[in-house]
């Protein structure tokens, strides 16, 4: 069920939000030159994924997790898309893609060794990652590997159509911050 609400909602967003996505492409070209982030992630079964975001650092930021990049990568533009989740937007292709679904588990790096032991453990794996959930609306990012696992296999196992509809709800209105590079 699901999955259908997942397809239907990325199609539709697209379909309604191109205008949006168009306006920041254009004046990301002018913010950074490359306005589409694209980066490899941990997908269901560990499978890799090119996750897609708006870019919201200068190009030349080293790939890390959000918590541990230098907040001065930031563009103003980026920090822009970051307050208002736009940059999130072109993950609705991954979730028309199935690669992600609206809610779940938000997808690691490979190098994040000990989120990814914590998060197997667990079986957080088993499920697709998501654009929000749990963990985002509580304001739990990466940097606390354990705690941000537990709250995922929380968010798993008590995961309804309701509580789906009620983390997009929250995330749309401003619910959480999610993962956030650390200001200097």
């Amino acid at each position: 069920m699901i999955r259908i609400i997942d397809f239907f909602a990325a199609f539709l967003g697209l379909l309604l939000l191109w205008p949006i996505l168009l306006c920041v492409a254009i004046i990301g070209i002018f913010d950074t030159g490359s306005p589409i982030f694209v980066q490899i992630r941990v997908g269901k079964n560990k499978k890799p994924f090119k996750l897609i975001k708006f870019r919201t650092m200068v190009v030349e930021t080293k790939s890390v997790a959000s918590h541990l990049a230098n907040h001065a990568s930031i563009t103003k533009f980026g920090r822009c898309l970051r307050k208002t989740k736009i940059d999130e937007l072109p993950q609705l292709v991954n979730v028309l893609k199935g690669e992600m679904s609206l809610v779940g588990p938000r997808p690691n790096l490979f190098n994040q060794n000990e989120l990814i032991q914590e998060r197997d453990a667990l079986g957080v794996y088993n499920v697709l990652p998501g654009v929000t959930g749990l963990a985002q609306v509580k304001n739990i990012d990466m940097s606390t590997p354990g705690l941000l696992a537990q709250t995922d296999k929380e968010m798993i196992d008590t995961l309804t159509v309701k509580n789906y509809l009620k983390f997009i709800l929250m995330t749309i209105t401003g619910s959480g911050s999610g993962d956030a590079a650390k200001p200097n």
